[in-house]
């Protein structure tokens, strides 16, 4: 088929080098503009553009997906098929219509389960054993389509939304793939959602991401998890905010130990040989690498070599 590709982050280039490398014709790729990016605030190209430039594929950059000069493009091009992966913008009906076989989105989720920007995330977030990826049909609705494939992938103990967002990218490539191979086929048929088991992924904010020590230990262990690497989760320390990175949930030895010098309160810091312990609202959790404001991460025991901790030393 004649494809036009949709996609903006690293999470999409697995889709995109996938169809590039199949028998379907990439004809352009559509992405979001250039954002800016580092210490220089310099403009930046998305990662699936820089692939779809290296490859020799058109690329186009609307403002918004509903530009008059963009969907005439797209008219021009006349693609069967468009496929979609963390495009980032709303398609309206006008930009639906032109595609023969309309716009076919890769989510990562088993529909009709979060819906929304942000499935991974509230996968973790929501302590899921397993969670998935998606291909449907877009319609008007969020998430609202015909699913035509699904894949699951369990989610492991100590995954973080970047360790399982890179697994389900590459799994979900492959899904996408065999999705467009159906339809040329003409042997895929979207069938619709079911109507129960409906939840939504709202966008984590950096509000979202402040750990809250009163809540249980595996409550913070989720979000610091969900949050790792964005938003970024974080607490502060005498004002100030400090990141940080996944914890462990202290094992009952550690915990023991803990209890022999005083229960630590939510947010108490106590710092051993070994690993750097906080409270929270049930059983302390180990700290993993902090980043104190205008300082790299470190490994929590070394943060706490250069910053001996007193009794004054408390996350809020």
């Amino acid at each position: 088929m004649r494809l036009v590709f949709a996609g903006t982050p690293e999470t999409a280039v697995p889709s995109l080098e996938a169809l590039l490398a199949s028998g379907h014709e990439v004809a352009a790729v559509v992405t979001r503009p250039d954002g800016r990016s580092g210490r220089g605030r310099k403009l930046v190209a998305s990662p699936v553009a820089e692939t779809a430039e290296a490859a020799g594929v058109e690329v186009l950059k609307p403002a918004k997906a509903s530009d008059p000069a963009f969907l005439e493009r797209l008219r021009e091009i006349a693609p069967d098929c468009c496929p979609v992966v963390a495009y980032g913008a709303l398609l309206r009906p006008k930009a639906l219509a032109i595609p023969r076989h309309g716009w076919v989105n890769l989510h990562f989720s088993l529909l009709p389960a979060w819906r929304g920007a942000a499935p991974v995330q509230h996968a973790i977030l929501h302590g899921d054993d397993v969670t998935g990826a998606a291909t449907f049909q877009i319609e008007e609705g969020l998430d609202t389509g015909p699913i035509y494939g699904v894949l699951t992938e369990p989610i492991l103990p100590a995954d973080t939304t970047g360790d399982l967002l890179g697994r389900l990218a590459v799994a979900g490539a492959r899904l996408l793939l065999d999705t467009m191979n159906g339809i040329e086929a003409g042997v895929l048929e979207a069938r619709p959602q079911p109507d129960e088991g409906v939840s939504t992924a709202a966008k984590l904010t950096p509000d979202d991401a402040r750990v809250d020590w009163t809540a249980p230990a595996m409550r913070v262990d989720r979000l610091i998890r969900a949050c790792t690497p964005a938003p970024g989760a974080w607490t502060t320390l005498h004002g100030e905010r400090v990141k940080l990175g996944p914890v462990a949930l202290a094992p009952r030895d550690v915990s023991l130990a803990v209890e022999r010098g005083g229960p630590l309160a939510p947010g108490e810091l106590r710092a051993g040989k070994k690993e750097v312990l906080v409270g929270t609202g049930t059983h302390p959790v180990a700290l993993g690498e902090v980043q104190p404001p205008g300082k790299r991460r470190m490994n929590a025991v070394d943060w706490t070599r250069g910053h001996p901790l007193t009794d004054e030393d408390r996350f809020s």
